[in-house]
């Protein structure tokens, strides 16, 4: 049985469950953290962007077999760091999501960008948010809202 902490909470993964089984399903079919989408499976969209031990991953290529036991795991449900939370007032002030559709993934790199990052160049919010796709386009709007959050964050 592998024991995870999603979200602060323990979870045993029941020790029938494959170690291919990407961690995007045991998220949303075993634990219902439905916040956390399926894009690509390719792991070339981002929209299953989670963190394992404080790293942005793509759920959809992460296998369970990956994780160490008691891995923390972080999905948009839990995002509760102050970075994550001036994203998600920056992107309600600057109303950016259109369908929202990629949206958890996008928050959760733009968290993680700003985490490391207090005041990112443009250069460094290409280079956090590269591979993370937005089908309606709102790439400026992104960018500003990652530049507000930033501006909020002091």
């Amino acid at each position: 049985m592998a024991v995870l902490f999603v979200n602060k909470e323990r979870v045993d993964i029941a020790a029938g469950v494959p170690g291919d089984t990407p961690l995007l399903w045991i998220l949303r079919d075993s634990l219902g953290l439905t916040g956390t989408k399926y894009g690509c499976g390719m792991a070339l969209c981002g929209a299953c962007t989670v963190y394992v031990e404080g790293q942005p991953v793509r759920s959809c290529q992460t296998p369970l077999s990956s994780l160490k036991t008691g891995a923390d795991i972080t999905t948009i449900e839990g995002l509760k760091t102050k970075e994550g939370l001036a994203v998600q007032a920056a992107w309600e002030k600057l109303d950016v999501p259109q369908c929202g559709y990629c949206q958890s993934g996008q928050v959760m790199a733009a968290a993680a960008l700003l985490a490391k990052t207090k005041k990112p160049t443009d250069a460094d919010i290409d280079a956090a948010m590269q591979g993370n796709v937005c089908r309606c386009a709102t790439y400026v709007r992104i960018r500003a809202a990652i530049k507000e959050a930033a501006k909020s964050l002091g």
